[in-house]
C-alpha cells in the first residue's frame, strides 16, 4: 500500500520517538516568527489579495474570492420583493442557528423579546457542531482573565480591539457556569472538578473540554435549549438581502427558500448576523475543515447595507488538516492532539517546532518544512509532516487516546489507521475567519443601527490570529451579548417604512467602478460540480 521512501520515513518516526518525546523544542523569538510568517504564511502571499475598489472598505485588500463576492450584483431587485405584506414580524431576526445565533436566540427570548433564527441549512449545521478541542476560561486558582488577556492580546499580533477582547476573558468563567448549567457535559475529574489543558500560545492550562466533541456538545445544549424554549427556527432558508428603513437602520431581510427559491419578507426591529465562517470559499486553494454552508453570507450582507470590515485580509489556516486519507482531506486534527503529547516532525524524524506555538506560527512552519521535498512526507496529494501520535500513549499511559480523543481515533480507524500505533499525516487547512463586520462592546455594528454580529462574523475579537478554545469562547460570549442587546434596542425601535433602496445604490457603485462581473452574492453553497468554479 506505502511506497519504499513513505514506510521508510515511518520508521525514522518510530525510531526517534523516545528521543523525541524527551526533547524539549525551544520557542521561537519575535523576529524569528514575524520572518517565518512573511515569508510563508498565506496571508502575507500579496498576489492573493484584491483591492476593493467600493463599499465602507474601499481601498483596503482582501482575498480575491472574497473580493469577487463583496463586490458582486444582488440576487434580487428591490421590485422584485414587496415589502408591505411581511411573510414574518419580530422583535429580533437572529441569521445563522450555529452556536453564536442560538444563544443570541436564546438570550433575547430571555429578555422577552419575540425573537426567530433563519438558517439556510438547519440549526446545529455549523462550525459550532465541528469544533473539538475545547473552550479557554480562567477560571483556576492560578490563572486571570487578565492573563488570558494577555495571551489572546499577544497571539493576535497585538491587534485585537481591546474592549471586545476584555469582554471576551472576562465573561469567560461566566459562560462556562452557563453553558453547565444548561447542560453541557464537560470532563470532569473523581471529585467533579473541570479538567483543563494547555492549548497553543496558553500560559496556563485553561482549556475546558468534552473529549474532543466539544463544540458537538455545546451545540447539543444550545439546540435543545433553543426548542425547548419554543422559539421558532425557518430552517433551509437564507438570508440574502438585508432590509433597512427609511432611517438607515437594519429592520429585517428577505429571505429565500433553498429548496423553492420563493422568497419572503422579516421585518424585524433589531438583526443579529450569526452566518459563521468562510472555509468553503478555498482560499488560495486550499482544503478546509468548515461545514458546507461556511460561504461568508453575513461579510456580505453587512456589507452591501454599508457595514464596515475589519482584518477581511486575516484568515486562520489550522496548522493540524488531514493529509492522509485523501477521502478526509483537509478534516480538522484537533489541537488537543498536541496539548496531549503529540509532536509535528518531518519525513526523517525530526521535531522541527515547539509543538505549542500559536496557530499561524505552526501552519508556516508547517508549510516551510513542505516547502522542499528533503523534509516533507509525499502523499500522494502533496506534502505533508507527521504529527506522532503514538506519543500520546507513551506520555498518558495505555488508553488516553481512546478517553481523551475519542472522535479522532474513530476518523481515522474508519480507514485502517491506527492512530494509537501509528503518527498522521497533516498539512494546514482553511480554519477559521479572523476578520469579519466591526461592532461595539454592545455587538452592533459600528455604522449600521440596529445591526448586530456574534461569532465568526465578527472581526476584531481576536485581533490577526486567534487561539484555541477562543472561538466556542466567543459565540458563546457575543452570541448572548448580541442576544441581550438587540432584545434590549428592540424595546426602543419603533420601525420606520421598509426600502432596498441600498441594492441600486450599490449596483451604481458596482458600474460607476467599472467592475465587470457576472457574480451574484451571497453565494450561499459552494459548487463542487466543476472544481474550477469551486
Amino acid at each position: 500500500m506505502y511506497s519504499e521512501k513513505f514506510q521508510a520515513s515511518i520508521k525514522a518516526v518510530e525510531a526517534a520517538r523516545e528521543k523525541n518525546i524527551a526533547l524539549e523544542p525551544e520557542r521561537m523569538t519575535a523576529k524569528q516568527k514575524e520572518d517565518l510568517l512573511a515569508e510563508y504564511h498565506p496571508d502575507y502571499k500579496v498576489s492573493e489579495f484584491s483591492t476593493l475598489k467600493i463599499g465602507p472598505n474601499k481601498g483596503e485588500k482582501v482575498p480575491h474570492e472574497l473580493a469577487e463576492i463583496l463586490q458582486a450584483h444582488s440576487r434580487i431587485t428591490a421590485d422584485s420583493v414587496d415589502l408591505s405584506n411581511p411573510d414574518y414580524d419580530v422583535d429580533v431576526l437572529v441569521i445563522g442557528g450555529g452556536g453564536a445565533g442560538s444563544s443570541a436566540a436564546i438570550e433575547a427570548h430571555e429578555a422577552g423579546a419575540n425573537v426567530m433564527i433563519v438558517t439556510k441549512l438547519r440549526i446545529g449545521d455549523a462550525n459550532t457542531m465541528m469544533a473539538e478541542g475545547g473552550i479557554q476560561a480562567a477560571d483556576k486558582a492560578n490563572d486571570s482573565p487578565a492573563i488570558h488577556f494577555v495571551d489572546a492580546f499577544g497571539g493576535g499580533h497585538f491587534a485585537a480591539k481591546r474592549e471586545l477582547l476584555a469582554k471576551l476573558v472576562c465573561d469567560a468563567p461566566e459562560a462556562i457556569k452557563w453553558l453547565s448549567e444548561l447542560g453541557v457535559e464537560f470532563d470532569k475529574d473523581a471529585e467533579g472538578n473541570m479538567i483543563t489543558t494547555h492549548g497553543g500560545g496558553t500560559s496556563r492550562k485553561r482549556m475546558h473540554a468534552a473529549k474532543d466533541y466539544s463544540g458537538a456538545e455545546i451545540m447539543r445544549t444550545l439546540r435543545d435549549e433553543v426548542l425547548n424554549r419554543g422559539i421558532p427556527v425557518v430552517d433551509f432558508t437564507a438570508a440574502i438581502e438585508l432590509i433597512l428603513d427609511e432611517n438607515g437602520n437594519a429592520a429585517g431581510a428577505v429571505l429565500m427558500n433553498m429548496e423553492t427559491k420563493d422568497l419572503m419578507v422579516a421585518k424585524a426591529k433589531t438583526v443579529v448576523i450569526a452566518t459563521g465562517g468562510a472555509g468553503r470559499m478555498h482560499y488560495q486553494g486550499f482544503p478546509t475543515s468548515n461545514h458546507y454552508g461556511a460561504t461568508a453570507d453575513g461579510l456580505v450582507l453587512g456589507y452591501r447595507v454599508g457595514a464596515k470590515l475589519l482584518y477581511a485580509e486575516t484568515l486562520q489556516y489550522h496548522p493540524t488538516g488531514t493529509a492522509f486519507p485523501e477521502q478526509i482531506f483537509g478534516a480538522l486534527v484537533t489541537e488537543k492532539v498536541r496539548s496531549l503529547g503529540a509532536k509535528l516532525v518531518n519525513v526523517k524524524g525530526e521535531v522541527f517546532m515547539h509543538p505549542l506555538e500559536t496557530r499561524d506560527v505552526t501552519a508556516a512552519s508547517i508549510i516551510r518544512e513542505c516547502s522542499t521535498r528533503e523534509n516533507g512526507v509525499e502523499t500522494g496529494n502533496g506534502l505533508a509532516v507527521w504529527l506522532d501520535t503514538p506519543m500520546i500513549e507513551k506520555i498518558g499511559g495505555e488508553g488516553t487516546i481512546e478517553k481523551r480523543i475519542p472522535a479522532m481515533m474513530r476518523m481515522f480507524g474508519k480507514y485502517g489507521i491506527d492512530i494509537r500505533k501509528e503518527p498522521i499525516l497533516v498539512y494546514p487547512t482553511l480554519h477559521y475567519q479572523n476578520g469579519g463586520l466591526d461592532i461595539n462592546v454592545d455587538g452592533m455594528t459600528t455604522n449600521v443601527k440596529n445591526l448586530f454580529v456574534a461569532g465568526e462574523a465578527v472581526g476584531g475579537i481576536h485581533g490577526k490570529n486567534r487561539l484555541m478554545g477562543n472561538s466556542l469562547l466567543d459565540i458563546i460570549v457575543f452570541g448572548r451579548n448580541a442576544g441581550i442587546h438587540a432584545a434590549a434596542a428592540a424595546k426602543e425601535t419603533v420601525v420606520g417604512a421598509l426600502t432596498l433602496d441600498h441594492i441600486a445604490k450599490f449596483e451604481k457603485e458596482i458600474a460607476d467602478a467599472g467592475i465587470d462581473t457576472e457574480k451574484v452574492s451571497p453565494k450561499l453553497l459552494p459548487n463542487y460540480t466543476n472544481k474550477a468554479s469551486i
